[in-house]
């Protein structure tokens, strides 16, 4: 070995002695390696944000960073969620309103129809009542033949000469519908003033003609003939009758004024309002039309609240 790799060699040793020299010293510095490390981040974030003024946090995660706002996020739904309950709540109390003023509104129909029916029901009873107890003269004498004889039985203290003959003249019509020359007689009589024998005439036409198209014109005649001949109590089932049976038939609207102005003649104001009231209610084109002159002046008589 010569001196000069002797020389080389030491050197080598005093170099890797030197090293174990610097190296001994850092063992005991390895576990402060983290906290360095992050500080070196710390430092290289800092430089990166003095570099690029204004980075986003898309590319940068800031040093200092707000804590999360927890209560924001749960207050405002709950703030929310309670507007809502009270929004519905508002809204089911105005519905509840609604649906109360409803129910008082339909009650309050409901009475006012009940009451409605039972007076016309009462109405009915009584003039069943008082037909029942009509002279058996002016209902159960029947004509067997003629006019004369059908004249006799109307007026039982007789009539005069005078009257007979008058009645008499009046025609009794003989077309190919013996039913309908039965009313047509009917109304011939009443229409001449003599009342009993149209009554006598117009009743025998209903009953024994119950389903004629000319019944609803019988019974409101019959009822007139009453009505004219200053028998309002005998009237008023006539026309409630003719009303009920056929509240469509052609004379159902006359029979139902005329009720409410034999109401009047009996001094009924109650029911004459009812009547009237139904009158108008059913049959508002009649109570504007060919009935409204009739209709105003009864409307006149009475004084309905």
């Amino acid at each position: 070995m010569t001196f000069g790799s002797i020389t080389r060699n030491l050197s080598f040793l005093g170099a890797g002695f030197a090293l174990l020299a610097t190296s001994a010293p850092a063992l005991p510095q390895d576990g402060n390696e983290e906290a360095r490390l992050r500080r070196l981040e710390a430092e290289v974030r800092a430089l990166q944000r003095r570099v690029f003024p204004g980075g986003d946090g898309r590319f940068f995660e800031p040093e200092i960073s707000a804590p999360p706002s927890v209560d924001s996020t749960v207050t405002n739904p709950s703030t929310s969620a309670v507007t809502d309950i009270l929004a519905r709540l508002d809204a089911l109390e105005a519905q509840l309103q609604r649906q109360t003023a409803q129910n008082e509104e339909s009650a309050n129909a409901i009475r006012l129809l009940t009451e409605r029916v039972a007076t016309l029901e009462s109405s009915e009873s009584s003039a069943s009542a008082v037909a029942a107890t009509a002279p058996a003269s002016e209902t159960a004498a029947q004509p067997a033949g003629g006019a004369a004889r059908s004249v006799a039985a109307a007026e039982p203290s007789g009539p005069s000469d005078e009257r007979l003959a008058a009645v008499q003249s009046i025609a009794k019509p003989q077309t190919e519908d013996p039913a309908d020359d039965e009313y047509s007689y009917g109304y011939r009589l009443w229409n001449a003033g003599f009342y009993p024998e149209a009554q006598q005439q117009l009743t025998l036409f209903v009953e024994q003609n119950p389903s004629h198209w000319r019944t609803t014109y019988g019974r409101n005649l019959l009822g007139r003939a009453y009505l004219d001949d200053g028998k309002a109590k005998e009237a008023a089932p006539w026309f409630l009758k003719n009303y009920q049976e056929d509240k469509t038939g052609a004379r159902a609207g006359d029979s139902l004024l005329y009720l409410a102005e034999a109401m009047i003649a009996l001094d009924d104001t109650r029911r004459a309002c009812i009547a009237l009231a139904e009158f108008s209610e059913t049959y508002p084109a009649l109570a504007a039309g060919r009935l409204q002159s009739q209709y105003e002046a009864n409307r006149g008589k009475v004084n309905c609240n």
